[in-house]
């Protein structure tokens, strides 16, 4: 009978006996996990070698001697050679030293130990091994679909004990709503929380998917109704990473893109609280997909400027639209919106250059509104146009564009429905 058992090797010395590729991926992983890994081989292959060199593991040109063995925690015999692997087999057993032996096509593996196929997720490690016997496929087979599971975020990985470096934050980017575009980096970090401090935008319906017992603390805000001031959400994440929790802070679209990430990595780290940033598909660009948008397009434009509304036009911004150099993308943009195209026309831009507003982006209501310049301020309040939406302003707005009639007409009445209304 097989039993598994986690072994830390991290600062201690292990031997890896032979040059090959077998042997260079046991002393990679070995030295991944901090082991001193010690490569006796007459001849080394390029990997192994590149290992020697950056300093991994060291190497001794020369056969295997018993004396080899002494002081090691693990040995790890992959020469392919017969009278060799069972040699270093019996010495470490003399010694009591597990010892994995990597057999080879002709002959069965004949050690104490076994490695088995593992994958790391997060701070959780799993390995798969037979206990009838090594059958490599197999084990790999079943550990790639236990791969995929806990990678997907649907398993509750969640520490039960406490650690001393347990408490930090995971600023994670949702996307722009539909739970499908939340990264997996992203649901793993939440199948890790025990506080999730989440926003109004975003792939909230997420949250009805976490166990009943990880807290859920809502920051959300809606234009001009800021209830929990950025200073507090601050406040928030550093004292319940401090009581030693993992919190992941749930936010629409990305945390760097106009989401103040930024603000609350500096919080974080001024607290002395661990932070790290889960990048997530900003609306700015998804919107515009969704509604069947190309931000940019061979022949028509080749760059795109980004903007929040409430800061009015800048000099690049007004530039670009005027002519034509960019597409212009605008967040936070719909109450502003009067203003922005005020200024716009005022600075000279075509009252003709078709603007496509697009509210609640990927979500199963998801609508646009097409207009040029001049007429879009009266028709999204005639529509009752509202947040969150994004503005797209440019000639890849124009109807007509992927199907290869750039110049089709912009129809300002029409009822547009999702992907390429």
């Amino acid at each position: 009978m097989t039993a598994l058992l986690g072994v830390e090797l991290a600062g201690r010395p292990v031997l890896v006996v032979g040059g090959g590729p077998v042997a260079a991926r046991r002393a990679e992983a070995l030295a991944d996990e901090g082991a001193h890994v010690h490569v006796v081989a007459p001849q080394l292959c390029e990997p192994l070698a590149d290992l020697v060199v950056a300093g991994r593991a060291r190497w001794s040109d020369r056969e295997v001697v018993e004396t080899d063995l002494d002081d090691v925690w693990l040995v790890h015999t992959a020469t392919g050679e017969r009278h060799t692997d069972t040699s270093v087999v019996a010495w470490a057993s003399a010694r009591h030293v597990f010892c994995v032996d990597a057999g080879g096509p002709r002959r069965p593996a004949a050690g104490t130990a076994r490695t088995p196929a593992a994958t790391r997720v997060g701070d959780v490690l799993v390995g798969v091994v037979s206990t009838t016997g090594a059958d490599p496929r197999r084990s790999v087979q079943v550990r790639d679909r236990l791969a995929a599971l806990l990678r997907a975020g649907d398993v509750d990985l969640r520490r039960r004990r406490a650690a001393p470096d347990r408490g930090r934050v995971v600023l994670v980017g949702g996307g722009p709503g539909d739970v499908g575009l939340l990264t997996v980096a992203g649901r793993r970090a939440l199948a890790e929380a025990d506080v999730v401090v989440a926003d109004r935008l975003g792939p909230t319906d997420v949250l009805d998917e976490l166990p009943a017992d990880v807290e859920v603390i809502d920051v959300g805000k809606s234009p001009g109704h800021h209830p929990v001031p950025q200073d507090e959400i601050n406040r928030i994440l550093v004292e319940q990473a401090q009581r030693g929790r993992l919190v992941v802070r749930l936010k629409g679209g990305d945390p760097f893109v106009y989401g103040r990430g930024g603000e609350e990595v500096v919080a974080c780290r001024a607290a002395g609280v661990a932070v790290t940033v889960v990048p997530g598909v900003s609306s700015a660009f998804a919107a515009a997909a969704a509604a069947g948008i190309p931000l940019t397009h061979r022949g028509v434009v080749g760059a795109v400027h980004v903007m929040n509304g409430t800061d009015g036009w800048s000099v690049a911004a007004l530039t670009g639209l005027r002519d034509g150099s960019c597409t212009v993308v605008v967040l936070m943009g719909v109450a502003a919106l009067p203003g922005l195209v005020r200024d716009a026309l005022a600075g000279g831009a075509d009252p003709d250059v078709p603007v496509a507003v697009v509210e609640r982006a990927t979500l199963a209501d998801q609508r646009v509104t097409r207009a040029p310049l001049h007429e879009v301020t009266a028709l999204c309040a005639a529509r009752g146009v509202r947040s969150p939406a994004v503005v797209v302003l440019g000639e890849v707005t124009r109807p007509g564009l992927l199907d290869g009639h750039p110049d089709a007409p912009v129809d300002a009445a029409a009822d547009p429905a999702r992907m390429g209304a």
